[in-house]
């Protein structure tokens, strides 16, 4: 993990690792992010980056804007630099790097309280790949205290266990990932034990356009009200995968409703997301 400064405040980058196991065959993969003699980019690249365990170099750059949050019914703005850069290691063992970076806007959640803008490092599961028509994975979460004000994060230092699960049945693209993260240190006042679950159904469509629900789950088993554990976006959205110049490029925009929601969370959330695509090639 490394740190820099901007403007006083100190930014966190975490780094989840992956060993990711390959084909020891050497044959062609859908969707493993290597482009091969005679393949379809476009429709090699519509799968790899919906398979979060691909040989892919992308950054990808996620905005989520929360609408209707905290009391006064703010807005809450997250801004994910998801870097994602494959090792290979040997013929059969790659090395995932993920690093993710947000940049957080929160609105004031009183009279005379203003916005707070700053970082913080959530964690991403690690995950392991078994060729065959299940892909899988398990590895380590951690939580990292980087927040540069005690509204945007815990202040806490936690790890957890991290699942992944994927298949790609001819166009589709099915899988779902989570992971639980508790804290067994730092300076916050509140204990961390928190549930992420995100599941991602994918409909590959001709020319790089393809369909797409994503939704992120969450369970806080440490809220003082029943009422405001868990949070259940449902919705959906499009994406796209093109060139700029020689550069491919996905973009994805997505609209979620929050049907089940702590008292003061967000009604509504809007996903945009570009990821430059940096492909493999043979």
């Amino acid at each position: 993990m490394a740190h820099f400064v901007v403007n006083g405040s100190t930014i966190g980058w975490l780094v989840s690792l992956a060993v990711v196991v390959s084909a020891s065959s050497g044959a062609a993969a859908p969707g493993d992010g290597v482009i091969e003699p005679g393949e379809n980019e476009v429709a090699e690249l519509q799968q790899a980056v919906q398979n979060p365990v691909a040989d892919l170099i992308s950054v990808p750059i996620q905005n989520n804007a929360f609408f209707d949050f905290g009391p006064r019914e703010g807005t809450l703005n997250v801004t994910n630099i998801q870097p994602v850069l494959p090792l290979n290691l040997t013929d059969d063992w790659n090395l995932i790097t993920r690093t993710i970076l947000p940049i957080v806007s929160k609105p004031g959640l009183t009279p005379g309280q203003g916005r707070e803008t700053g970082f913080f490092s959530p964690a991403r599961p690690s995950k392991l790949n078994f060729d065959g028509k299940l892909l899988w994975g398990v590895g380590p979460v951690a939580l990292l205290p980087t927040a540069t004000d005690d509204r945007l994060g815990a202040d806490k230092w936690g790890l957890g266990p991290g699942l992944v699960l994927l298949s790609m049945p001819g166009n589709w693209v099915i899988g779902t990932v989570l992971w639980n993260t508790w804290s067994f240190a730092g300076s916050g006042d509140e204990d961390v034990n928190r549930l992420t679950w995100q599941y991602f159904v994918n409909y590959n469509l001709p020319k790089g356009w393809y369909l797409t629900t994503s939704p992120i789950m969450t369970a806080n088993w440490e809220a003082d009200r029943g009422g405001d554990t868990w949070t259940v976006p449902v919705g959906g959205g499009l994406g796209r995968i093109f060139r700029i110049g020689s550069l491919p490029v996905n973009t994805q925009v997505q609209g979620f409703y929050n049907a089940v929601k702590p008292e003061f969370g967000a009604e509504w959330e809007l996903r945009v997301q570009v990821q430059l695509l940096f492909p493999k090639r043979r």
